[in-house]
């Protein structure tokens, strides 16, 4: 990845918050689950550790179909869960109650990612479908823009 025409996104220097209170976001999602796993906007992501080979579990706000599922990594390569995806692009995610096998495509080409965010556009911190729409118009270009040094993660589910 070249640095100067794709820098990191300032959030990426950031990345120790979320690190630091990775425990209770756990507990979060561990007492929120049945509704978690139900919500329209957001998914529950499991990619296998690139060093332990456990399975990790991170909560990612997302849009998706029947058969797809597309988050964005606001902080770009330094999540964790995109460097396990980049090891192991075999994941599972849930979904509407439903545990799914998946593989996850990071997307790094800018024309198709700014393409995925004008076909399927999303805010993700404000995950919720009503801010989406009422945010639509506004929401397209910053999005084009903003995707520019972040990848862009295309989950195809293989099962439904």
């Amino acid at each position: 990845m070249d640095a100067r025409r794709n820098p990191e996104p300032f959030t990426a220097h950031l990345h120790f918050i979320p690190r630091a209170l990775g425990r209770l976001q756990a507990a979060i999602v561990s007492l929120l689950r049945p509704t978690l796993e139900r919500s329209p906007n957001w998914v529950l992501l499991i990619t296998r550790g690139r060093r332990t080979g456990l399975p990790r579990e991170v909560l990612l706000p997302c849009i998706r179909s029947d058969t797809t599922v597309i988050v964005i990594s606001t902080y770009g390569w330094r999540s964790d869960w995109l460097r396990n995806i980049r090891k192991t692009p075999d994941v599972q995610v849930t979904w509407g109650g439903r545990q799914l096998a998946g593989r996850a495509e990071a997307v790094e080409d800018l024309a198709r990612k700014r393409q995925l965010v004008t076909d399927h556009p999303f805010f993700p911190p404000a995950p919720s479908a009503l801010v989406n729409r009422v945010l639509r118009p506004v929401l397209v270009p910053f999005l084009r823009r903003w995707v520019m040094p972040r990848p862009v993660v295309v989950i195809h589910c293989l099962s439904t």
